[in-house]
């Protein structure tokens, strides 16, 4: 499996630059299409497929939300002060609710694979040929350019509806959506979170938006490789909470998915925002603003009651104490 894993060519190059020239003068052409070639010859395009989405999702979601989540339990007054909404947007420190979420997260990214392998066996079963091209003819640029730019604004397109009608609607799998993926977000999301759904919420929110417009024209599989690298880094650093993230788009977007858990739901439900800002679903830093109030006034009042409680208390034992020093004297 691993040689299968590593000798894809947009992962060799991209984390064994030693093997080839740089990416900016001189990429091998030859050796890549040479590596390409030698893979679709020696193994079945299925295998191909499922490897690949694999190590994408272990590589770009899994790594860097374990590290982030590992940053976040062991220094949480330092990563607290890095997070939109400050410490309410911290994970739970109960390693039991931890690995559940894990574990939930493991379960839907190998059930989206399963997915992909019954709708890839289905459509060769139908059409003789792969769900995705899968010849040794390299994708030229400009073809690469054009589907990624397609995939990626239907993508905006059908997550905006499905999250906003579908996710958050009045429906059942709404309910479900809101029971699984905002049941532990006071405020900002974790990137631990991105697969933590509810199975067929998921689906819908991010699974359909991809694989759809990508099998319809019939990309070539490295162009879904790429498409899976840009959309996976894109919602495990949009749903790590923190401010910190490089790139006016990339930030823009973590924002707005803080917001969007923070403000349970009500709003930012495109991925990159353009849909929302076109249909006014789009919410700014003032839900956090209001969300930290409420905990204000909570802890306050909180605070105000455990004050008449202890002085209740207080009270009370003084007048036993009052009635036992009567007894005695008398």
């Amino acid at each position: 499996m691993i040689d299968v894993l590593l000798s894809i060519p947009i992962l060799s190059y991209v984390f064994f630059p030693t093997r080839g020239a740089s990416v900016s003068t001189s990429v091998n052409l030859i050796s890549i299409y040479m590596t390409w070639s030698s893979l679709i010859f020696t193994h079945h395009p299925l295998e191909i497929h499922l490897s690949g989405i694999l190590v994408l999702r272990v590589i770009f979601w899994l790594i860097p939300s374990v590290v982030f989540l590992l940053f976040d339990i062991s220094v949480p007054s330092l990563a607290g002060a890095l997070k939109h909404g400050g410490r309410s947007s911290l994970p739970p420190r109960s390693f039991p609710k931890l690995g559940k979420l894990l574990g939930l997260a493991a379960l839907n990214v190998f059930l989206w694979m399963a997915g992909e392998a019954a709708l890839g066996m289905a459509y060769t079963l139908v059409f003789k040929k792969h769900i995705f091209k899968m010849s040794t003819t390299l994708p030229l640029p400009w073809t690469v350019t054009k589907h990624c730019a397609f995939i990626l604004v239907s993508r905006e397109l059908l997550q905006y509806y499905l999250h906003r009608r579908v996710l958050h609607g009045k429906s059942g799998l709404a309910r479900r959506h809101l029971a699984y993926a905002h049941a532990t977000c006071g405020g900002a999301p974790y990137s631990l979170q991105v697969f933590s759904d509810h199975p067929l919420a998921l689906f819908f929110h991010r699974f359909l938006p991809v694989f759809l417009p990508s099998a319809l024209i019939r990309t070539h599989m490295l162009t879904y490789f790429f498409v899976t690298i840009i959309t996976t880094i894109e919602e495990t650093l949009g749903m790590s909470g923190y401010t910190f993230i490089p790139g006016v788009v990339l930030s823009g977007i973590t924002a707005r998915t803080a917001i969007h858990y923070g403000g349970g739901g009500s709003s930012n439900y495109g991925a990159v925002g353009i849909m929302d800002w076109v249909q006014g679903t789009s919410k700014g830093r003032d839900v956090f603003e209001n969300v930290n109030k409420d905990a204000d006034t909570h802890g306050a009042q909180q605070s105000s009651a455990d004050k008449l409680r202890r002085g209740s208390t207080a009270l009370r034992d003084a007048k036993d104490t009052l009635k036992k020093k009567v007894k005695l004297s008398g």
